[in-house]
């Protein structure tokens, strides 16, 4: 490097090094004073004037990103580092595939944003596996052999779906095969495939399970079962008849001690807000992880909700009032465009974590599925049990409905059974 002062050649320090020493620079300082002269040109990264069009197009995207999110220096420089050495020498609009990325990021760091800026000027190739594949082939041939092929097939069915079945998230294959795979275990001591497995060998298993642990299990099992019928792989269901009466039992309203248990808990804005779009308008966690500030409109009160658009009542318009002053104040510029956003989505455009609102949000023991099933069989038992009503208001699927309507008028029958018997 050569001193802009006195031409000197020296070694060492930072790339962004203008002078030699700190004598040097205080000398260039006091004859710029006393001459007037404009200070030197900041250094540049050689690749925010590089020649070659689409490491110019990447750097300067990194730039924009930087000065957007609020990059710290050193990983903005690490980022062009990085996409330098990924497309200085590479022919012109050849993709990077993402596992080189991730490989140089080894070297540069900063891979995730490697990846965004190279993402955002098209000159990025996914070859990668996705991480819950090769978690499904790993768990899967970890299981006795005979049941190897037929749960790799049904975890496969969940993440890609079918005809008659959405995609499922990661978290509920990896909760449906943390509910299966105990029962798998123990059954391949006498049994070989799941042809061969039976009601009595079903509802043994079941027996020791209660809570929340058998409900799951319950689901996991006729998630399964259902899939080897429809494939052949099996003649019978042992699951057909199987009963949950704790997913019942759920649906009965919430006490007094837990509503009041709630009130004590929420303090936040961001918990108060929570709590009102589940009590007030039956939103689910995902729901409410996935709101955006253009589905909200304060002037006209209403609010989109899965499409489905309804009246902000009193009690939620005062919530956002509150949170998205408190928003504003603790990130004015940020990029997101989310309602809920945390200190870790600030600086990106993803909407927060799972974990954001059942553990680090709300505090233990308040569900916000408990709140939204009371709010729906609120309305059931205060409008009517009809479920046609229930699933307009509350964009519910029609076989839900159902079950919340048959409930509430289980309910209203057994009250005025008692009020006819006094």
């Amino acid at each position: 490097m050569i001193c802009v002062h006195c031409r000197s050649v020296f070694d060492g320090g930072r790339r962004d090094r203008l002078y030699c020493s700190p004598s040097c620079r205080k000398r260039a300082s006091e004859k710029r004073v006393k001459t007037g002269a404009a200070p030197p040109r900041r250094w540049q990264h050689p690749s925010l004037s590089s020649d070659n069009p689409a490491l110019h197009a990447a750097a300067s995207r990194a730039k924009e990103l930087s000065e957007t999110h609020g990059w710290a220096p050193g990983t903005f420089l690490c980022v062009l580092d990085g996409l330098t050495s990924l497309l200085h020498e590479r022919p012109l609009g050849e993709p990077v595939p993402l596992s080189e990325v991730r490989t140089q990021a080894s070297q540069h760091g900063r891979g995730v944003r490697i990846a965004e800026v190279l993402a955002d000027v098209e000159l990025l190739n996914d070859d990668t596996t996705p991480a819950i594949r090769s978690w499904i082939e790993r768990r899967s041939g970890e299981l006795p052999t005979g049941f190897t092929a037929d749960v790799r097939a049904w975890l496969l069915m969940l993440l890609d779906g079918d005809a008659r079945n959405r995609p499922r998230s990661a978290i509920t294959i990896y909760g449906y095969f943390g509910s299966v795979r105990p029962l798998l275990q123990s059954w391949s001591a006498t049994r070989g495939h799941l042809r061969e497995i039976t009601v009595g060998d079903v509802r043994t298993a079941l027996e020791p399970l209660r809570g929340w642990r058998r409900g799951n299990t319950i689901t996991a099992l006729r998630s399964l079962f259902r899939f080897a019928t429809r494939s052949r792989i099996v003649f019978t269901n042992p699951t057909t008849r199987l009963a949950n009466p704790d997913a019942e039992r759920s649906l009965l309203p919430m006490t007094d001690a837990e509503i009041r248990a709630i009130e004590h808990c929420i303090v936040t804005p961001a918990q108060r807000l929570v709590i009102a779009l589940a009590a007030v308008h039956a939103a689910s966690g995902m729901t409410i992880r996935h709101l955006t500030l253009d589905d909200v409109d304060l002037p006209s009160r209403r609010i989109n909700l899965d499409g489905v658009t309804q009246p902000i009542a009193s009690l939620t318009h005062h919530a956002l009032r509150a949170w998205l002053e408190f928003r504003r104040r603790a990130w004015p510029h940020t990029p997101n465009r989310h309602l809920m956003i945390s200190r870790s989505t600030s600086h990106g455009v993803s909407p927060v974590g799972r974990n954001y609102l059942t553990e680090r949000l709300l505090p233990h023991g308040v569900e916000i599925d408990r709140i939204r099933k009371d709010r729906v069989l609120h309305e059931a038992l205060s409008v009517g049990p009809d479920p046609l009503h229930l699933s307009l208001v509350f964009n519910l699927a029609h076989t839900t409905a159902g079950r919340y309507a048959t409930f509430a008028r289980a309910m209203l029958d057994d009250q005025l059974e008692r009020d006819s018997g006094r």
